[in-house]
């Protein structure tokens, strides 16, 4: 069951914005497009055995870049704000 959790969680997101978030135990994920919340909320507890209070998540739309003189679209992607519950802690190296 462990390679089904880290399907759904890509990554761990380190902006200057989700760095901000993790005094109030908030952690910012990239996920899979197809991930609902439950999903996203068991994997985080799988794989990093922390307790999950809340999920909230947005879908990111791609943007229109142009390359030479053809138009691109960089890819939608999915993000998820994962709240840990009182006293947890995710290690970040």
């Amino acid at each position: 069951m462990t390679s089904f959790s880290q399907d759904i969680i890509k990554a761990l997101l380190r902006t200057e914005k989700s760095t901000l978030l993790e005094p109030k135990a908030k952690y910012l994920f990239l996920v899979d497009k197809a991930a609902n919340k439950i999903q996203i909320k068991r994997a985080v507890e799988e794989i990093y055995k922390v307790k999950v209070k809340a999920v909230n998540t947005l879908i990111s739309c791609g943007k229109l870049k142009k390359v030479r003189y053809q138009l691109g679209r960089t890819p939608d992607f999915k993000k998820a704000a994962v709240t840990l519950k009182e006293g947890q802690k995710i290690q970040v190296t």
